[in-house]
Parts: structure tokens; C-alpha cells; sequence
């Protein structure tokens, strides 16, 4: 019998449950019951909330390839704090007959009783998590309602600046406060009052751009960056008004409005991720806020209204090209922009435009735009004619000689575009078994159906292996054998592909980026590993 030892740790220690020592411990279990066969998978620094974990990851792979018997742990939350997480586990692990033990409480799966109280103790150390998490908060609250900085990127405006004083105790506490940056604020000021005037974010931006005018760390102020300091109440006055506005938007406030403090907000990203204003705190500040509160609800309205007004043509109904079209002048990405509609129609013409000149107003870069549907047509013919024989025989030469990507993070954004350039491509071929009648035809598409989900499948199997594997010794070919993949089927599936983010995916396998120069109307097209 061989059996598994998974160790977990959130914080890098030596002490207490450290993972030597829940190894140590669940060797001698493995003695006592005369297990000598073993592999040791240890996680240092992860969470329990979440099983993106390397060593665990691996540990799947090798009990889903049948390595180990029986899976030896110290406690139970060493493997997850999460139900869900848990429960998906005893249930594969039982598929495949390998048994799970926890030596701290004493659980084994092999028994009914054993998997019944192993489910209690899961529902108690979910518990136990979701109680700390509402503690944390708790905490956060309380020391919102100080209205001190507690730290992240300070605002633009602001520096932070530590304040020394002495408790009830008399001991010396320190704790952190913004202070004021006056031509930092002038800035400020001066895009709350252009957007009053304009009541254009692109505007603002272009304006900002064309005046040289920077932000904190010397970058340009796009849209999004305008956007967030506009809606930031770290600069209002905060007064009854405004507590009621964001109390109606569902934030929890805390202190008393004054009429002259700004307003500081916790908790509003969690994981890099916005919270829902449910989840967020706003206190009273000790800093003084700078834009009178009829102004700053009057430009809150205005963000909303022309949120409305906007017209809903995302790049995802016709562009294929965004995300890869390069400005040859400058470098910045070209983005859509349309025409007025076609005669007959409700559809409109794209056109692709360079960032840095729309948000410039012209002022840093001049290339010309260049109509959305001729250049696709272009890129997408000279694709359909690659003479792929050899361009494919430079690729595996290419990829003989390792001259490729050495990082994963290019294998898994292949492997996710592979998995949907195929399901797309299953999707619409049942489409067109569904009008076939004839039995060869529908012999034939069954059986590209069976090939191509078998192929999904491993793809995802490999997919949640790669995710949590940091360096992986055979990326460079694997990579290069879903661009050579993609290459071979890509007149037949762009043809397939009715949809426009399928059409998208395919060329994005495919494709670095192109770079468009309106003064000489050259492209030119860079496909992955190419120099």
C-alpha cells in the first residue's frame, strides 16, 4: 500500500503545526500502520480557502493517475476550509478508491461513520473561517469610525503621514492620516471643474493630455483614472447629503459629517476585484475634503446620465482586431470607434483609431484611421493563403530549437483559447446535424463532434495542472503545438464560425499583434514567435 502526506500552511513558519511537523506526525501514523511507501506534497503560504495551490494540484494528478492508496493528512483544514472544496475532494478521491485520513481527528473514510463526521468537522472549520472573515470586518469598522488611513495606494492629492500619540495607557501608539499635497489638489480641482464644464470624460482626458499634466506617479491620466477621482469621496466635504447618497447606494457610513472632512472608503476591492458597495465602509476623514458637496452630487448625476446615453456597441458585435491592432508611430493600442450607420441597416462602420491620438487630441500622435472590415478582410485573406507547409516546418524548426515563450502564463491563455475555439466549433457542427439528413454526413460530424470534445477534455484536465505550476520544463513545445494546431485548421474553422468572439479567438491564437501606419498603409502581421 502507498499512501499520499499533504502538509499546509498559511504563513511561513517554524513554529506550532509548521508542514515539517505535520509531516513528521503523519509519517509515524503511517509507521504505526505499517505504511512505508509515501509521497510528500507540501503547500507553504496558501490559504485553505482556496485549492489553487501547487503541491495539491499535483497531488490530484498523481490520484487521478491511481499513484497512492490512502491520502494522510494532519487536520482536516489542511486540506480546505471550504465545504464545496472538501466535498469535490472525497468524492473524487472515492472514485478512484483512495482512501482519505485525518489524524487529528481521527477520520477515515473507509468507514460510513468515518465519512459522516468527516462532513460535520468540514461544516464546523467553514464556519470557523466565515466567523474570522466577519471579525476582520468588524475590526475594519471599528477603526473606520477613526478615520485614519490604514494604508493601499494613497490618492492623488494626498501623501500619508504618520501621526504620534498617546493612549489612555499612555503608551506611544502611532497611526497614519493624509496630508494635503497643494499642486497635487490643484489638479484636482482642476479636473472637477472641467468635467462641470465639459461634463466629458474624454474631454477631460484629452485636455489633461495635451497640457502635459501627469498623475501621481508620473502616468497619463486615462478615462478610468478621471472616472475614479471623480467618483472618490476622499475629496467631497462630506455633509448629511452626502451620507444619505451613499447610504442609498447601500455603504455602510460611520462618523459624523462636518460639512469640511473628506471621506475615506474600506474595503471596496477584495483580490483585486470590486466589492459590491454592500461590502464598503465610508468614515469620516481627518484630512479636509476640497469639492463642495452640490458639486461633487451634481457630478455623480451627470456620470450616471451619460452612462445611459452612451450607445452599447461593444467591440465583442464586430471588431475582430482589438486587443492586437497596434499604432506603427507610437506604439498604443488602436481601438473602435464608429461611423454613422449603413443605409438599410442598423449596423454602423468601425473604424480603428489610435488611443494615444483620440486621448491626445491629436496633439502626440497623428496616424491615420483605418476602416475596420478592409483591414480584417486583409489580415484574414493573407491568413487563408499562408503557404502554411512552410510556414509549419519553420515552426517546428522553432520549436525544436526552444526559441520560444519560457513563461506559462502564454501556455494557459492557449489552452483557454483552444477550449473555446473548440466548443464553439462543437456547437456549431450539432447545429448542423440537427438539419442533416444524410446518414454519411451525420456519421461524419458525430464523429468530429467525439474528436474534438475528447480533445477539450484533456485540455481542461491540463489546464487546472498548468494554473498551479510555476515552471513547467515542456511549456515551449506544448505551446507551439496548439499555435501549429491552430495553423493547420484555421481556413476550415474561421468558415465554421458564425460568431464574431469565436472568429476573434481563432485569430488571437494565431496572432501577437499588427501594427497599422496610415501615413505609408503598410501592415504587418507578427504571429506568435515570430521575431
Amino acid at each position: 500500500m502507498k499512501a499520499a502526506i499533504y502538509s499546509r500552511k498559511s504563513k511561513f513558519t517554524g513554529k506550532g503545526d509548521s508542514v515539517e511537523n505535520q509531516v513528521q506526525m503523519c509519517k509515524e501514523y503511517a509507521k504505526m500502520h505499517n505504511i512505508t511507501d509515501y509521497i510528500i506534497y507540501e503547500d507553504e503560504g496558501f490559504s485553505g480557502g482556496t485549492t489553487n495551490r501547487p503541491m495539491f494540484q499535483q497531488m490530484l494528478q498523481a490520484a487521478r493517475k491511481k499513484k497512492f492508496d490512502i491520502l494522510i493528512c494532519y487536520r482536516l483544514d489542511r486540506i480546505s476550509r471550504n465545504i464545496g472544496d472538501f466535498a469535490h475532494l472525497i468524492e473524487e478521491l472515492q472514485q478512484y478508491c483512495i482512501s482519505f485520513i485525518s489524524i487529528r481527528e481521527q477520520f477515515d473514510t473507509s468507514t460510513p461513520m468515518g465519512r459522516a463526521m468527516m462532513n460535520i468537522a468540514a461544516v464546523f472549520a467553514q464556519l470557523e473561517r466565515e466567523t474570522i472573515a466577519e471579525r476582520i470586518r468588524d475590526n475594519m469598522l471599528e477603526l473606520a469610525k477613526s478615520g485614519h488611513w490604514l494604508g493601499g495606494q494613497v490618492p492623488l492629492g494626498y501623501k500619508s503621514k504618520k501621526i504620534t500619540y498617546l493612549d489612555e495607557e499612555f503608551k506611544e501608539r502611532s497611526m497614519y492620516q493624509l496630508s494635503p499635497l497643494k499642486e497635487e489638489l490643484e489638479i484636482i480641482k482642476l479636473i472637477f471643474n472641467k468635467y462641470i464644464e465639459t461634463k466629458s470624460l474624454s474631454q477631460v482626458s484629452k485636455y489633461l493630455f495635451s497640457t502635459h499634466i501627469k498623475g501621481k506617479n508620473g502616468g497619463n491620466l486615462n478615462k478610468k483614472s478621471i472616472h475614479n477621482i471623480l467618483t472618490s469621496p476622499v475629496y467631497v466635504r462630506a455633509n448629511a447629503e452626502i451620507f444619505n447618497y451613499l447610504k442609498a447606494l447601500g455603504v455602510t457610513t460611520a462618523g459624523k459629517p462636518n460639512g469640511k472632512s473628506g471621506i475615506l472608503t474600506y474595503n471596496k476591492n477584495q483580490n483585486g476585484k470590486k466589492q459590491n458597495y454592500s461590502q464598503w465602509i465610508a468614515a469620516i476623514g481627518k484630512h479636509e475634503g476640497i469639492i463642495q458637496p452640490t458639486h461633487w452630487l451634481l457630478i455623480q448625476e451627470t456620470l450616471k446620465m451619460n452612462k445611459k446615453k452612451a450607445p452599447r456597441i461593444g467591440t465583442s458585435h464586430s471588431a475582430l482586431l482589438t486587443g492586437i491592432l497596434k499604432c506603427a508611430l507610437c506604439g498604443s493600442n488602436m481601438r473602435v470607434t464608429y461611423g454613422n450607420k449603413i443605409k438599410g441597416t442598423n449596423l454602423r462602420t468601425h473604424y480603428y483609431t489610435c488611443s494615444l491620438k483620440t486621448n491626445s487630441g491629436k496633439t502626440k500622435c497623428t496616424n491615420k484611421n483605418v476602416r475596420g472590415d478592409d483591414l480584417e478582410d486583409l489580415v484574414i485573406k493573407n491568413l487563408k493563403t499562408l503557404k502554411k507547409d512552410v510556414l509549419l516546418k519553420e515552426l517546428k524548426t522553432l520549436q525544436k530549437n526552444h526559441h520560444f515563450f519560457n513563461t506559462i502564463n502564454h501556455e494557459i491563455a492557449s489552452m483557454k483559447n483552444q477550449i473555446t475555439i473548440k466548443n464553439s466549433a462543437i456547437q456549431n457542427l450539432i447545429k448542423q446535424l440537427s438539419v442533416n439528413k444524410s446518414n454519411i454526413a451525420s456519421n461524419y460530424l458525430i464523429q468530429e463532434i467525439e474528436r474534438l470534445d475528447q480533445e477539450c477534455n484533456e485540455l481542461e484536465k491540463n489546464l487546472v495542472y498548468k494554473k498551479n505550476i510555476a515552471t513547467v520544463t515542456n511549456i515551449k513545445d506544448e505551446y507551439m503545438d496548439s499555435i501549429i494546431t491552430s495553423l493547420k485548421d484555421f481556413n476550415a474553422l474561421f468558415d465554421i464560425f458564425k460568431n464574431v468572439n469565436d472568429k476573434r479567438n481563432l485569430i488571437h491564437s494565431l496572432i501577437d499583434k499588427i501594427t497599422w501606419n496610415g501615413k505609408t498603409g503598410h501592415v504587418q502581421v507578427f504571429l506568435w514567435g515570430s521575431k
